[in-house]
């Protein structure tokens, strides 16, 4: 079985694709594997019987699990590949460079060559991918071979040989397969096109490809090579639909270090990728506490440097977020668009993550600190002077306009307090008038809190809009509470806050956790009032006849149905049997009252 601190990790894995890294109790790694659910594949490790003697040692090793989210299965398989080639953990099968995923090169030569290699070599050629099938590239390499003719052969093409007729038209040439540079046939320039519109290709960019395609399609129809117009439009196809881009990041962003960040009120989290030759080598993320009211750039600027010295990067560019100050013959970059920024994106949401599982963490071992960080979330989110610990909600609830009622429901902490929760009848308002009703509860609540020198809450929430939060704000002017609590209204339709005298909605980020807190309490009221309000309508419904029975009351009432359960029993019950539940007097009132209406 897994400790305690590996079981709370396993329970707050996010169910994302991505990579798990395994370390024993002296901090080194032990095994690197990919997953498509992540929590769901680490938890397979402590719930399953394994067979394999290696696997059960394996588990009984494991005292921390790390994790990095990827975007999909593909990036993890190759993120894998890649963290078990630079750290060769003792648990997983050795990779070597010629069992690596393939690349497709545009050789660095005159009329350069297009093919397929698991080796990349520093020649300033250009290389993409890598990909995660042969398949995949043969495709591509098919594609690139129909729309152009490229040359195959390994000859140096230099300018002296090519006029000195050292070389001799071979075979492909005869084929149609190429345009015969070797004797000057083509022009440098003329296949340096063809090399561009190749590159467009492998980056997923076809618009000059397919244009030149459509029009030797149109081209090839109007001579009647309706099968040669065809081969071209089954192409056309391939390229419409084919998605290129299947590496974790662009192999031309190499030795570059990423930085994100992430933080609320109490704790940043700060993110660190490290880019090898278009890979992801490395993620790391830092907690940072905060003390003083620091910025997101001075916490960046302090992570950055602490991180890199840590890991002793050596990468001369970073990718931030936003501008900051960095070491000497270091480059800040900030991207906006591309590949680039996907990898900046990929950052922030390993922090999101991190933070997430933090959240979830502290919620299970640290109850307080998560409080004290919702409070001070809440209060920064809704521009509040105090933190609001205390929360009352208030509902109103007259379902086809009968039997007026309202709730209010208490939140301490963030959490509900349900002795505290308190239900009324409205008293004054005749008929279905929800902001009278709000008035009357509003006032009746805090004038008996007052009176009794209870604690008044930090927040007052009202479920509605503006003239729910007019009428409610009537109350507190009343009883010289205005400005001493703060109290904002909730649209239902589209979650929009409003404050007093603010003509302008407040929208929070629909995944903000104050806005959760928020809709909690609202539903919770609703939920509340209705149940009051059903128990009332059933309640009268049950009880409206015996009650105008003269001398019995609601208790009698209670008693009567606890025990034969409906009004229809009590009806047909005898004399003997009544008076063993309420006594001879009542039960005379009430079978006499019986005997006369049959």
């Amino acid at each position: 079985m897994a400790e305690a601190s590996v079981k709370l990790q396993i329970s707050t894995l996010p169910s994302s694709p991505g990579v798990y890294q395994y370390y024993d109790k002296e901090g080194k790694l032990l095994y690197v594997g990919k997953a498509k659910d992540l929590k769901k594949r680490v938890a397979s490790y402590f719930t399953k019987q394994h067979d394999n003697a290696r696997t059960r040692l394996l588990v009984k090793k494991i005292a921390d699990i790390k994790h990095i989210v990827v975007a999909s299965e593909t990036d993890a398989l190759l993120l894998e590949n890649n963290l078990i080639k630079k750290y060769q953990p003792r648990y997983n099968v050795m990779l070597k460079d010629d069992k690596s995923y393939p690349w497709i090169c545009i050789k660095k030569e005159r009329f350069p060559r297009v093919f397929s290699t698991r080796r990349l070599i520093k020649d300033g050629s250009e290389y993409y991918g890598p990909y995660t099938s042969m398949k995949t590239v043969h495709t591509l390499l098919d594609l690139i071979k129909g729309l152009y003719q490229l040359r195959t052969c390994n000859y140096d093409l230099s300018e002296a040989k090519i006029k000195a007729g050292k070389y001799k038209l071979c075979l492909e040439y005869h084929l149609g397969n190429c345009l015969g540079p070797c004797e000057g046939l083509q022009s440098l320039e003329d296949y340096e096109e063809s090399i561009s519109a190749i590159r467009n290709i492998i980056k997923g960019n076809f618009k000059d490809s397919l244009n030149r395609f459509r029009k030797q399609m149109k081209e090839l129809a109007a001579d009647m090579h309706f099968e040669d117009a065809q081969r071209i439009k089954e192409k056309i196809e391939i390229l419409e639909n084919y998605q290129s881009k299947s590496t974790v990041v662009n192999p031309k962003i190499s030795n570059v270090d990423v930085f994100s960040i992430v933080s609320d009120e109490s704790y940043a989290y700060v993110n660190f990728l490290q880019i090898s030759f278009g890979s992801i080598i490395r993620s790391h993320t830092m907690e940072i506490k905060k003390k003083l009211e620091e910025s997101d750039g001075q916490l960046l600027e302090l992570a950055a440097i602490e991180l890199r010295q840590r890991f002793n990067s050596q990468s001369k560019e970073i990718y931030v977020p936003f501008r900051i100050n960095s070491e000497e013959g270091v480059k800040v970059t900030v991207p906006k668009l591309g590949d680039k920024k996907k990898i900046l994106d990929l950052s922030e949401r390993n922090a999101k993550y991190f933070r997430m599982e933090q959240f979830k963490q502290a919620r299970i071992v640290d109850p307080d600190r998560h409080q004290n960080r919702i409070m001070a979330q809440m209060k920064k989110d809704l521009r509040l002077s105090e933190e609001p610990r205390h929360i009352e909600c208030f509902d109103n609830s007259n379902i086809q306009g009968t039997h007026p009622v309202a709730a209010c429901v208490v939140f301490k902490n963030g959490k509900p307090i349900k002795k505290e929760y308190r239900k009324f009848n409205i008293k004054t308002v005749e008929g279905p008038d929800d902001y009278a009703s709000m008035e009357e509860v509003v006032y009746r609540r805090y004038k008996r809190l007052m009176n009794e020198e209870q604690p008044l809450p930090q927040l007052i929430i009202i479920d509605g809009g503006k003239g729910q939060l007019s009428s409610a704000l009537k109350s507190l002017d009343k009883l010289g509470l205005r400005g001493k609590i703060a109290i904002i209204g909730i649209a239902k339709r589209l979650e929009e806050l409003f404050y007093p005298d603010d003509p302008i909605p407040l929208y929070l980020d629909k995944k903000s956790e104050t806005l959760k807190v928020i809709q909690q309490l609202r539903n919770e009221a609703h939920r509340f009032g209705i149940e009051f309000h059903r128990n009332k309508r059933s309640k009268e419904a049950l009880n409206t006849e015996l009650e105008t029975i003269p001398g019995i009351g609601e208790k009698t009432v209670i008693q009567l149905l606890k025990e034969f359960k409906s009004n229809k029993r009590i009806a047909k019950a005898s004399f003997e049997e009544l008076e063993a539940v309420i006594g001879a007097d009542k039960a005379k009132k009430i079978f006499s009252y019986y005997q006369s209406i049959q």
